[in-house]
């Protein structure tokens, strides 16, 4: 049976040749990998992977197999080392041609079509006997390649897809990026993978990803911007069907303790009755963290709040060691009792203007909502902003759900900052203090971009650019019209004076990096999903909402009901044919009522369905990674008609731009509710008619793979392919 392991994939052959098994000798089965350990170095362009995979053989037979690993086109193999009987056994490497007559003879015999993802790249190939029964098999792959430069920025990928293939879990999985370069190494972008970025200098960088008992369900890439300007901008584009989709890293890459803004920061902390206990101890823990981290010529105040406010110094100062250690006596001395007195805390804030040349931080913390002094909310949140509006940002926590979320989401929007929730059994020192060292260190603030005119630049998310800190990116999204070289330019403040930097960038026309336009589209529902969260229902909101949702197949217990609705009214009106629907043919009317609920619960402005909605919703409006789309993707769980428990957020994919949906064994194509075509080209799995489409039209291939029955429309034409 062929079975890609993230890496590599083994075909056990017991007796046979050129790989295939023979049939009337064994049944295909899955060769268990336990781990997989990638180690890359980066040296300007040229790329250089060792991979060390570990299979096993489950039967109480010697089999032989072939390993074979899919690799991008321009790969040179450098080394291949396999213990067998302690000798090293060299690989042959197979062009695109070769490759593919390989992989369909694959889904010939093995009748299984998943490796057709593949179809479209180089190839290793190698013989392994035997595969000693009951043993591991240990192999060795070293390759490199040389990264082609696009806008000044490189990308590397390896296969880490096993989802399809793989019927157990990875035990170990393990990867590591090392970089060094000539020129200094500004962006790392991962839109796959939540990987750890350690800077160990201008033009050094490592980049790590570890799990365990996982199946990996994406490929990972990597993107590596090199520049030389303090500043690093990379451009990433997708042009397809004259639709432009771009993505705009900014990041500072590797700062010194010279280059970080000196800031003004207030802490604000909520010390009210409902405080009391341990939440009040984590935050004065989480507080301390805070103080003993400030930076050389940062200035500070804290305030405590209850049924009254209180300033430690009444006005911001200098974050020396003497004023650290009063900060320190005084959170000790915290104790929670009271009410909730959030305007006269705030008046506090207010008292000293804020310093035009130095960015002002507050950092907001309560568990409550207001109860005492301005108690309305729109009345409330005026005079805070009205108090603070030079230059500063307010980051605010939520801690428990009896908060008031629409209050704490309209600071953050209003003045470019970020809000956090806390659940009861979240450590609210370690999720406060993992924040503050994301914030504590501003590179660029008042942050602007500006581009050409007639470069047609349209829907740019977020639509305010947050300040830049150390060792965090800024990542712009948006979208373009004309294609061709143009010129971005980057203002912002450092220490009060404004900077700017330009940079030479090509918005190309052509088709790849598919995935920028879900992440475009994520980030555009997420904003409009919070609009219709905080300022009601608006009918053409929703219908934005719904065609993109559709399009990239961004399902969330919030989409998913907007869709299910969208989808009645077009079968009521009979614009839909019954063989067309796609999405209430699979939910049964129990499970429509309870994403029903859930959409109308998210205006709440308390409660856990107030916090959930707004914790999620600010995540897809900040996607940047594939999976970021996967909001609530837990509570998408049902059971269908025919009794079988499903999860409506894996039953879609993107490939080419559209989402294609899955119901029961079959995959459709969204186009076909759109595709005005009546006639329909029906072909057979695996026949010959199978092939000879391949063969014509290798792009198909990334539809293929998806099963065995799949209904698609391709160049105007619909096809089905059955069983």
């Amino acid at each position: 049976m062929a079975q890609s392991m993230a890496g590599g994939f083994i075909i056990v052959s017991p007796a046979g040749h050129n790989g295939m098994v023979d049939r009337r000798r064994v049944n295909p089965f899955v060769l268990e990998n336990r781990s997989l350990k990638i180690s890359v170095v980066i040296h300007n362009q040229v790329a250089t992977t060792t991979i060390e995979q570990v299979f096993y053989n489950p039967t109480g037979q010697n089999l032989q197999g072939y390993f074979m690993f899919p690799v991008p086109k321009g790969t040179v193999l450098t080394n291949f080392m396999m213990d067998i009987n302690g000798k090293l056994t060299p690989a042959e490497l197979l062009d695109a041609t070769k490759a593919r007559q390989i992989y369909e003879n694959i889904v010939r015999q093995m009748l299984d079509p998943a490796l057709l993802e593949y179809a479209g790249q180089d190839l290793f190939k190698v013989r392994i006997f035997p595969l000693e029964a009951h043993k591991e098999k240990r192999i060795k792959i070293t390759y490199s390649q040389v990264l082609e430069v696009d806008n000044q920025t490189m990308e590397y990928a390896f296969p880490l897809n096993i989802k399809k293939y793989s019927a157990k879990p990875l035990k170990n999985l393990a990867l590591s990026v090392q970089l060094d370069s000539d020129i200094s190494i500004k962006t790392l972008y991962s839109p796959s993978h939540e990987v750890e970025v350690i800077r160990k200098g201008d033009k050094n960088a490592t980049v790590g990803f570890e799990a365990k008992t996982i199946k990996p369900t994406t490929d990972f890439k990597l993107f590596i911007g090199r520049q030389e300007s303090r500043i690093g901008v990379s451009l990433l584009t997708h042009k397809a069907q004259n639709e432009g989709y771009f993505l705009l890293n900014i990041a500072p890459g590797f700062i010194t303790e010279n280059d970080i803004v000196q800031k003004d920061i207030s802490f604000v902390l909520d010390v009210s009755g409902s405080m009391s206990g341990e939440k009040i101890e984590q935050a004065k823990r989480a507080l301390l963290f805070c103080v003993n981290n400030l930076n050389q010529g940062d200035r500070f105040e804290i305030i405590k709040f209850s049924t009254e406010a209180q300033a430690l110094f009444q006005k911001r100062v200098d974050a020396n060691s003497k004023n650290k250690q009063m900060a320190r006596d005084f959170i000790q001395k915290i104790k929670a009792i009271g009410g909730t007195n959030m305007q006269h805390a705030f008046e506090l804030v207010g008292q000293e203007s804020g310093n035009a040349e130095r960015p002002h931080m507050i950092i907001f913390i309560t568990d409550g909502k207001p109860t005492i002094g301005e108690t309305q909310q729109e009345a409330l949140l005026k005079q805070i902003i009205q108090g603070n509006n030079q230059n500063t940002r307010i980051f605010t926590f939520g801690i428990g759900d009896e908060i008031n979320t629409h209050l704490l989401d309209k600071l953050t929007l209003q003045t470019k900052a970020y809000r956090s929730y806390i659940s009861p059994t979240e450590d609210i020192e370690i999720k406060i203090s993992n924040f503050y060292q994301k914030i504590s260190s501003p590179i660029l603030t008042d942050v602007k971009l500006e581009f050409p005119v007639g470069t047609s630049i349209t829907d740019l998310y977020p639509k305010q650019l947050p300040d830049l800190f150390r060792g965090s990116s800024i990542t712009v999204m948006g979208r373009y019209g004309k294609a061709g070289k143009s010129t971005v330019k980057l203002t912002g403040k450092v220490n009060g004076k404004t900077e700017s930097f330009s940079y030479s960038v090509n918005f190309q026309d052509q088709d790849k990096n598919d995935f920028i336009a879900a992440i475009w589209a994520t980030r555009k529902i997420g904003f409009l999903l919070d609009q219709i969260r905080l300022n009601g229902e608006n009918k053409e909101l929703v219908d934005e909402v719904v065609r993109l949702a559709k399009q990239y197949g961004i399902i969330t217990p919030y989409t998913s009901y907007l869709i299910l609705e969208d989808e009645k009214i077009n079968i009521t009106n009979n614009r839909m044919e019954s063989d067309d629907i796609l999405f209430n043919s699979r939910v049964v009317a129990d499970e429509v009522e309870e994403q029903a609920t859930e959409y109308k619960r998210m205006v709440d402005k308390s409660g856990r369905n107030g916090v959930q909605s707004s914790a999620e919703f600010q995540n897809l409006s900040k996607a940047e990674k594939i999976n970021d789309s996967r909001q609530g993707a837990k509570r998408m769980v049902y059971v269908d008609q025919n009794g079988r428990q499903q999860n409506l957020a894996e039953q879609s994919v993107n490939i080419q731009g559209r989402a294609f949906y899955q119901t029961g064994e079959q995959w459709t194509d969204l186009y076909i509710q759109k595709n005005n075509t009546t006639k329909t080209v029906r072909i057979q799995f695996a026949s010959k008619a199978y092939f000879d489409l391949l063969k014509k039209e290798p792009s198909v291939s990334e539809f293929l793979y998806l099963g065995r029955n799949v209904r698609f429309v391709y160049q105007r034409k619909e096809y089905f392919i059955y069983e």
